[in-house]
């Protein structure tokens, strides 16, 4: 299966891509050693995801994966951000190659590890 013009798009046009030093909460996962790698960035403010990027190390698809997903949560409470699932994101970039599927996975994953990290932050 061929990759769709939505994921192209969102790999070519990443304009969620970049680290952003001043952020609330960091999500890191993935493994370095087997391939992609995922970083994602957040800054919230009453409980309001405000700015969202990422850097990912990996292949197209998991690029194309990160960049929608940090689209379908900004503007998001923290609780609706949490509800992306990785069908959500196939879905956005109109379907995935089955040996892909697990970008979309580690989008949902590293939208979740930062949201926990963000506030168990807080509990301090």
């Amino acid at each position: 299966m061929p990759y769709s013009d939505k994921v192209i798009e969102n790999f070519r046009d990443a304009s969620h891509y970049g680290r952003m030093e001043d952020a609330d909460a960091v999500g890191q996962v993935g493994n370095i050693k087997c391939g992609d790698v995922m970083w994602i960035y957040l800054k919230v403010r009453d409980d309001v995801i405000t700015e969202a990027s990422f850097e990912t190390f990996g292949c197209v698809a998991a690029i194309a994966a990160s960049n929608v997903a940090i689209e379908m949560i900004i503007g998001k409470t923290l609780d609706q951000a949490l509800k992306v699932s990785n069908q959500d994101v196939v879905d956005a970039l109109d379907g995935l190659p089955p040996e892909k599927l697990h970008c979309s996975v580690l989008a949902e994953e590293g939208i979740r590890k930062a949201i926990d990290g963000y506030r168990e932050g807080r509990e301090d």
